[in-house]
């Protein structure tokens, strides 16, 4: 999984995978297309959706933006802190 800020930033490596979209490219299969807080764009597997902190982020995100938000998820968490849970629930999921 790579991070990109949504305005075209640097890239920064949060694992050993980079797979991420840019404008005009497709989300690759499996994954689920997130922007943090701050804006840097993520793609998450379907996998770890069920993860117990995952659901806690969308829970949060559904309680400040509803369900019927346009376009890409977003996560109300800062970056920093998304990159800590994505980590962690990859880092469990094995």
């Amino acid at each position: 999984m790579a991070w990109r800020k949504k305005s075209g930033g640097n890239q920064s490596s949060a694992g050993p995978s980079r797979c991420y979209a840019d404008d005009g490219e497709k989300v690759p299969r499996g994954h689920v297309p997130m922007v943090t807080g701050c804006g840097e764009r993520v793609l998450v597997p379907v996998r770890l959706l069920a993860a117990p902190c995952i659901v806690e982020l969308l829970d949060m995100a559904a309680q400040s933006c509803g369900y019927s938000q346009p376009g890409v998820l977003r996560i109300t968490c800062d970056a920093g802190h998304f990159r800590r849970v994505i980590d962690g629930a990859l880092g469990r999921a094995g």
